[in-house]
């Protein structure tokens, strides 16, 4: 049974979950700094946070962030265990259209597209482990290095630039 417990972590340890929208009809320079946004924070918080970030692309970019979480929770994967690998957002074709203007010319309008691609990972659990330790082996030297440079040897008469 421990064994079968095992080999499953390993298999989930370095899981890729992918999601991927094609076709959206709004520009991919409208949609990027959405995602900018959002590769910064864990999957949960992206979640509760885009609702209300006042732009059309982060309604787009939710649904295939949760399309990306129910494949995770298709494969076993808890949502707490996943952080962001990468948020592809990709040009699609051009739609050429165009605006009639005087003299029976006419001036082109592209209306472009994007392909939205998230890729989602778990989270290694040595890893976390492995960062606390670093953190407090660096927080122990960066006090050792406060108490050292506010205790100066100071020598007998140099204060005040008096002579003794």
């Amino acid at each position: 049974m421990e064994k079968l417990l095992k080999e499953q972590w390993t298999r989930l340890k370095n899981m890729e979950i992918k999601s991927e929208q094609k076709h959206l009809i709004i520009s991919p320079r409208k949609v990027r700094p959405v995602a900018d946004v959002i590769k910064k924070l864990s999957v949960q918080k992206a979640i509760d946070s885009l609702p209300f970030i006042k732009k059309r692309g982060s309604d787009l970019l939710l649904k295939v962030i949760k399309s990306a979480v129910a494949n995770a929770l298709q494969k076993g994967v808890s949502v707490t265990d996943l952080k962001f690998k990468e948020i592809q957002i990709g040009e699609g074709p051009r739609l050429k259209r165009g605006q009639p203007v005087s003299r029976g010319r006419w001036h082109p309008i592209k209306k472009r597209m994007s392909h939205i691609k998230v890729i989602l990972e778990t989270i290694k659990k040595e890893q976390v482990v492995e960062k606390e330790k670093v953190k407090t082996d660096e927080s122990k030297k960066e006090v050792i290095k406060e108490v050292k440079a506010t205790t100066k040897v100071v020598k007998k008469g140099a204060k005040n630039g008096t002579k003794s």
